[in-house]
């Protein structure tokens, strides 16, 4: 049984992916269309990246298609999975949407793209970096998809150093854009986690 539960966790995190990729693409090939004003980008946020796609793909991918590391496995259990599958159903909800209200203002790194406009709409009414809320919510169901004490950590990690490597770099590019305004949106929104953080 722990088995074929593990299996159900290791195809819900293949498709939450592909979900991922599907999501990002037209994003990602609008936004190349749309030119760059202020570009921040900086070592620390290319290891941020870095760290996250290594945590958050590189090594759930390796463990999905080579068992590696067996020897942190431990059993599967299908309420684990469960967790994990509404996770990143939940996650692709806030990443989607999250995209949708960004259109041409987004960006993969630090940048600012021409007639950028501050959105305060759709999930930015809440908190204002959904995105990193969508990456917490993809490392949790990570780290209950795949039985395994490395690859859980691995997710986990991964968003911690790409957060706390550049949130304070966004908002400080998002002040010296939109200042006053963008300190009022600060005083009533969280940064990721709705009414605590």
């Amino acid at each position: 049984m722990s088995a074929s539960v593990a299996v159900v966790g290791k195809i819900i995190w293949v498709l939450g992916v592909v979900a991922w990729y599907v999501i990002r693409y037209p994003h990602a090939r609008r936004a190349k269309r749309v030119r760059v004003v202020s570009d921040r980008r900086s070592l620390p946020e290319a290891i941020g990246l870095g760290a996250a796609l290594l945590g958050m793909s590189v090594i759930p991918a390796i463990y999905v298609a080579t068992g590696i590391p067996e020897s942190a496995d431990y059993p599967a259990r299908a309420w684990a999975v469960a967790i994990g599958a509404i996770l990143y159903i939940a996650a692709m909800w806030v990443f989607r949407r999250t995209h949708k209200e960004l259109g041409k203002n987004w960006s993969i790194t630090l940048e600012i793209r021409d007639n950028h406009k501050l959105i305060c709409n759709g999930p930015y009414a809440h908190v204002r970096h959904p995105m990193y809320t969508s990456f917490m919510l993809m490392a949790l169901g990570q780290a209950f998809l795949l039985s395994n004490w490395v690859v859980g950590l691995a997710g986990l990690i991964g968003f911690a150093v790409l957060f706390f490597l550049r949130v304070d770099k966004e908002e400080r590019m998002m002040l010296d854009v939109f200042g006053q305004e963008y300190r009022a949106y600060m005083d009533r929104t969280k940064r990721i986690i709705p009414y605590i953080y």
